[in-house]
């Protein structure tokens, strides 16, 4: 797989499906991957550091944001807002380095619109009762809160014939390589086009 070309990658997936933790796999087998630290309104929880797992700013710096147009995409969850801010992903994937968001359902979206040539990758639990029984072990949250997740898992599920790949997480050993064979397919076929054409592949750029 040749560096010469970027590459935007999307994991998403419902919460409880393991994207943060298949996320950081792939990522670690990508040498020349860049990180995207996400934005958010909402406050640290222990042992999470700013700049490190998100920026965390305040609801009127993130309106900043959204009105100078600065965010790639961005989602509201639970009554806190989330976003990637635009240029450190445009600078990366024009450098041709790949850049491996982990977002909800809603900014995964935002991002095919913003940038075609992006792969969508959505994690699918291997049935929505262990989706349900992995949530319920957590343990952290009232029933009604839980009861908001599922049916946000449900409608986040029936989009999966808008990603471009769909990796069920029952072994992760098997859904990191199933992702990141996903990853070389998608920057080996940009690759080709970019070739073909001339021009860079990414929307982005």
């Amino acid at each position: 797989m040749t560096a010469s070309r970027g590459l935007l990658a999307v994991i998403a997936g419902p919460s409880g499906v393991g994207k943060g933790t298949v996320h950081g796999r792939a990522r670690a087998w990508l040498p020349e991957s860049v990180l995207s630290v996400s934005v958010t309104t909402r406050a640290p929880r222990p042992g999470e550091v700013d700049g490190v797992d998100y920026h965390f700013i305040s609801p009127e710096r993130f309106q900043e944001l959204v009105d100078q147009d600065q965010l790639l995409e961005w989602a509201e969850y639970d009554g806190e807002r989330y976003g990637t801010p635009r240029a450190p992903v445009e600078e990366a994937v024009a450098a041709g380095r790949i850049v491996v968001l982990d977002i909800e359902l809603q900014g995964a979206l935002q991002v095919k619109e913003h940038d075609p040539a992006a792969l969508l990758v959505l994690l699918v639990p291997p049935s929505f009762e262990e989706l349900e029984r992995r949530l319920r072990a957590r343990g952290t949250e009232p029933e009604a809160a839980l009861q908001r997740r599922l049916a946000r898992a449900r409608e986040e599920l029936s989009a999966a014939h808008r990603f471009d790949v769909e990796v069920v997480n029952d072994d992760l050993d098997h859904c990191v390589e199933e992702v990141l064979a996903a990853i070389e397919r998608a920057r080996a076929s940009a690759q080709a086009a970019s070739d073909r054409t001339g021009d860079h592949p990414s929307g982005l750029a």
